[in-house]
């Protein structure tokens, strides 16, 4: 879907256009300016400051000024609670603070399309819904989120979820937009765990 991988049949496409047949160059720029991703580990620079590895892609994109960046970062570092550590080197802060940090980096260049592969995998329960919540907050406010997962409390956040099996669409489950009570909570994670085990999941 975002155009790492080249289709072996069918179209991807992307607000109309297919992407599928974009060569690596356009790819990259629509990846880089349009498209956020947050992995199952951070991937930080080692050599940069949490500040620095968040507004690399946005130096590199070149769409907003300097100055423009800057203030994105400050404003995503705020709302996602890691602005005390933002001139600390990596290796000085938690794993949940790098995937915060992860996920500013991936929300710099206000994308269009978050995609996360696994991105709870190598957090805690507690961190877990802290990430999620920020992932959440950032989806409610218009940024499509796509992720793949295997914890079912992080896919009972979705609004719809697709099972895939081989490859292929075994089923999808529409669970509506997600609210963040517990009782709301508690009633999505019991309907999303009976369908999943209908799946053999």
């Amino acid at each position: 879907i975002s155009g790492m991988d080249r289709p072996t049949s069918g179209n991807v496409l992307y607000f109309g256009k297919d992407i599928s047949k974009l060569d690596d160059k356009k790819m990259s720029e629509i990846r880089l300016k349009h498209m956020g991703f947050i992995f199952q580990h951070s991937y930080l620079l080692k050599n940069l400051s949490i500040r620095d590895n968040i507004v690399l892609p946005g130096f590199k994109a070149g769409t907003l000024s300097r100055e423009q960046v800057n203030q994105n970062a400050n404003a995503l570092m705020i709302k996602t609670g890691i602005d005390s550590v933002a001139d600390h080197d990596i290796k000085k802060v938690s794993v949940g603070q790098l995937q915060r940090a992860a996920i500013c980096r991936a929300l710099i260049n206000k994308p269009d399309v978050l995609f996360g592969d696994e991105p709870t995998g190598a957090l805690n329960s507690s961190t877990t819904r802290e990430v999620m919540d920020v992932i959440n907050t950032v989806n409610a406010e218009g940024t499509t989120v796509i992720i793949v997962t295997h914890d079912a409390k992080v896919a009972a956040r979705a609004s719809r979820v697709i099972y895939l099996m081989d490859g292929n669409i075994h089923d999808e489950l529409t669970l509506g937009k997600y609210e963040g009570a517990e009782k709301t909570k508690s009633s999505r994670e019991k309907r999303l765990s009976e369908w999943l085990e209908k799946q053999g999941f």
